[in-house]
């Protein structure tokens, strides 16, 4: 791969990462998701319980790929469940997002 050609990879990449965010109804639905399930394991703010927090500062440093397949997969030998059966890579990967940046307030 040229150099030229990998800085255009580098460039292009934010705008395939947009283009997977899911439609405004499913975000909702994503983002009640996670406050309600997830949160009654990691706690409703999200700041932990018999799971770890989910917070900025606890995820950054994470790779996103690693969150995005605990996300998918779980962890076996843990209580972290599967959550596959409910959602696709590219929406773990919005959740995962969202979720390092400081994930939203759910609307009604």
């Amino acid at each position: 791969m040229t150099r030229l050609s990998a800085l255009g990879l580098c460039l292009l990449a934010p705008l395939a990462t947009a283009a997977a965010d899911p439609a405004p109804e499913r975000a909702r639905e994503l983002v009640r998701m996670v406050r309600q399930d997830c949160g009654s394991c990691h706690g409703l703010t999200l700041k932990g319980g018999l799971g770890p927090p989910l917070l900025p500062e606890t995820l950054r440093e994470k790779p996103v790929e690693s969150l995005r397949y605990t996300v998918l997969l779980g962890r076996h030998g843990t209580p972290m469940p599967p959550w596959s059966a409910f959602m696709n890579e590219a929406e773990a990967d919005w959740i995962v997002r969202r979720l390092i940046e400081g994930f939203p307030e759910e609307t009604r």
